[in-house]
């Protein structure tokens, strides 16, 4: 593989890196709004039916796109902590 080779690719990966931060971004700012709404309706930072959901859902996503299920499962329960994390922040 010859250094240029090499450097598209890793233009690539930085390009997808740079997309992925943007969506998780864009991810939190939705979820801070959720947090802030249980907050105020009284509702309990975590929704461990919806999550469940949430990583089959993933879970199936993944499979169909040849990604490992098992990584996405971690990786999504990575996320849903950090978001209840800041749920249970804003409920003070």
């Amino acid at each position: 593989m010859s250094d240029e080779t090499l450097a598209r690719y890793r233009q690539s990966i930085d390009n997808i890196d740079m997309a992925l931060v943007c969506l998780l971004a864009e991810r939190f700012k939705v979820t801070q709004a959720v947090g802030r709404h249980k907050a105020e309706a009284g509702l309990p930072p975590a929704d461990p039916g919806r999550e469940e959901a949430q990583i089959a859902r993933l879970r199936a996503l993944a499979r169909d796109a040849d990604l490992d299920p098992e990584f996405s499962e971690k990786f999504l329960r990575f996320i849903i902590e950090e978001v209840i994390r800041h749920h249970e922040q804003l409920r003070g």
